[in-house]
This record gives structure tokens, sequence and C-alpha cells, in this order.
């Protein structure tokens, strides 16, 4: 199995390793699973999430994977890799997620994006519980020397605190 090349996917380490490139409203926070009016997680060993506020809370890591021990070589053999993220929402305030997982060059130029469409959900439609979004990038070409992975949200209701999107389990992996 592949590993985890994110670090502090889950908040046990709080916001540490992460840039927060929006950090609006109350900011980003770390809570206990599964929170007020949350969903259990699928994985007993997941014990914390991050969670948005009523503005725009943006948080990414770039993973270096010459420093993550990779060669040039297998780099350049286009392994296959595979990013991904669950999130969720409270079922008393909606909230929107969105993401972005970008292949980058040397020179941090994108080789490929992975960028679904931000997801709304909505409690009075949807059970708002934990959701998976899973990529894998093949095929794109000699030169990865990095993966940007960002995701984050906020609520729909501008309530003040923590009603915004949560997320967890994030992972970065690549298949040599």
């Amino acid at each position: 199995m592949a590993r985890n090349l994110l670090k502090n996917p889950n908040g046990e380490e709080l916001l540490e390793f992460w840039e927060l490139t929006e950090n609006g409203g109350r900011m980003w926070k770390v809570e206990e699973m599964p929170g007020d009016f949350g969903h259990d997680f699928y994985n007993d060993g997941v014990t914390k999430y991050f969670v948005t506020s009523f503005e725009l809370c943006i948080k990414r890591q770039v993973v270096d994977l010459l420093a993550e021990g990779y060669s040039s070589d297998q780099l350049d053999a286009q392994p296959v890799v595979t990013v991904e993220d669950w999130y969720s929402g409270r079922t008393d305030c909606g909230c929107t997620y969105q993401m972005t997982a970008s292949l980058l060059d040397e020179n941090h130029e994108v080789i490929q994006e992975f960028k679904p469409e931000p997801v709304t959900l909505d409690p009075e439609c949807d059970d708002c519980s934990w959701k998976k979004v899973h990529h894998s990038f093949s095929d794109y070409g000699p030169g990865l020397r990095f993966v940007c992975f960002e995701h984050g949200g906020q609520d729909t209701r501008f309530w003040d605190g923590w009603y915004g999107v949560r997320v967890t389990g994030s992972s970065v992996s690549i298949e040599v």
C-alpha cells in the first residue's frame, strides 16, 4: 500500500504542516469526531477533523516528491498519483466544499489539475454525511516534481462560529 505523503491529514497536530491560504470568519479549527450535529467517520482510527467558518477557509500542502525520496527517473516514468479527501456538513447548517489537486513541475508550473465543481451540502435535502472525493492522475508526461493539494469551504448561512464544511482523511499517494 502506498504511503500518504500529506502530513497531518486528520488534524491530530492541529493545523501543523498546512498553509492557510484563506482563513476567514472565525478561521480554521480542529474538532473531535463526530462533533455537534455531525456524523461518525467510517474509520474509527480517525478521531478529528478540520472545520471551516462563515467566510471562505482554504488550506493547502505542497509535497516535494524529490524530498520524499522519489527519483527523477521514477517520477518521469509517470507513476499513478492518487488523491483522496473526505468532507461532510452539519445536519443543522448548509456548507460548501471545494478541492484542487495539481501536479507541478520543478518550476511549480501546473502539468495536470483535478478541480471538481464545488459542492453545496444542504441538510434539508442531503444527510450531510461523510463523502469521498477520489482521483487518479496518469499519462501526464514527464517532469512531475511536486503535488499541490488544496481544499476548504464555508457555511452557507454565515453563522458566527464553525458551521462550515468538515474535512479529514486527505491523502496523496504515488504507485511506483
